[in-house]
């Protein structure tokens, strides 16, 4: 990469700003094919290779080049763990999609929206300009007829309300309570993100229920992991609510995987995209379906998480149930909590 930067920025969609310097006011640009974008689960500092053209220029310079006009990108947001890498990559297999999977920029900018760090110390104004430049330069493309879907990481949902404030398209993934404990409790990895993640968690359903949510006895793990599916739902559904101009669909992923091919097609439909029964039905006829979506050297089918599911949902029974029960208490006392339990159930 060299001074001519600037230029290939504007052309398409080849330097990707793939993390920033909040406080240095500097964006680190990586230089992406259009088959690495469809093929990366994670547009994070694990593309980093020694072969990954990087360069680190100031964001006042990306800010003033000129760009042509562009579309708005389609959005997925979810509560995690619920199959929105499959989405992406069932959904980046149309010509007319550009997939770009959890930008870590977009997480950057949740985490400063959500915590406000006094060493940054952006004006609500500034805040917002910062997101729309971020978003516009998310949005650029290869080539024409082709739109960017971002598939958010879960840890980017309080942007959503800002980000679908202006009439966006989003999807947004879920699934049951019940279903999304037997999730994280099947997985080694997923519960010790859920342990990691109770204080920041909790801070932040505490925001929405305004007071204060800890008790005197620990946690069980699975109420641990029943605050990522609270925390998360009640941020979409006050997205929902805040953003009356968007156009939001919900899709329970376990009722895509009883009917993938039905749902797959209603959801490029939601999207305006043109998607015909038998494409729909090639796409989760191929290895997409079978390979797990985050690693696709990895088996991992519908099968094959039902069984998964089914016996954490026996090894934990007891915990799940009182955490069931710990969650209708908490529904009792925050309205905001009923009604994320109420979309749930609706939507499904």
């Amino acid at each position: 990469m060299n001074n001519d930067w600037q230029f290939r920025f504007a052309a398409d969609a080849t330097l990707f700003p793939h993390l920033a310097d909040l406080q240095q006011n500097q964006v680190l640009l990586s230089a992406m094919s259009e088959a690495a974008f469809k093929q990366a689960s994670f547009l994070d500092q694990r593309l980093f290779t020694p072969d990954l053209q990087r360069q680190v220029v100031a964001w006042s310079d990306i800010a003033s080049i000129a760009l042509p006009p562009l579309n708005k990108p389609h959005y997925i947001f979810h509560i995690g763990h619920v199959g929105s890498t499959l989405i992406s990559r069932l959904l980046g297999e149309l010509d007319s999609i550009l997939p770009l999977r959890e930008p870590a920029i977009l997480r950057q900018l949740a985490d400063e929206y959500v915590n406000r760090p006094a060493d940054i110390g952006w004006s609500d104004d500034e805040r917002t300009r910062r997101l729309d430049q971020v978003e516009t330069w998310l949005s650029r493309v290869f080539h024409d007829g082709q739109r960017v879907m971002i598939k958010a990481s879960s840890f980017v949902s309080p942007l959503a309300r800002p980000l679908l404030a202006d009439a966006g398209t989003a999807l947004f993934l879920f699934t049951s309570m019940e279903r999304y404990l037997q999730t994280i409790l099947a997985g080694d990895a997923s519960r010790q993100e859920a342990a990691a993640l109770t204080d920041p968690r909790l801070n932040r359903l505490q925001q929405y229920c305004g007071e204060s949510l800890k008790t005197e006895e620990p946690l069980s793990l699975a109420q641990t992991a029943s605050l990522g599916w609270l925390c998360e739902m009640v941020t979409l559904c006050d997205a929902e609510s805040h953003c009356p101009e968007a156009k939001i669909g919900w899709l329970d992923f376990d009722d895509f995987l009883d009917q993938p091919g039905e749902r797959l097609q209603q959801t490029a439909e939601h999207f305006g995209l043109d998607l015909s029964t038998e494409q729909a039905r090639r796409l989760v006829s191929s290895p997409i379906m079978t390979r797990y979506s985050k690693a696709p050297e990895y088996d991992y089918s519908a099968s094959l998480r039902e069984e998964l599911l089914a016996e954490a949902a026996k090894i934990h029974a007891d915990d799940i149930k009182q955490t069931l029960l710990w969650v209708d208490q908490l529904a009792r006392r925050f309205p905001i909590v009923a009604a994320a339990l109420s979309a749930a159930e609706s939507r499904r």
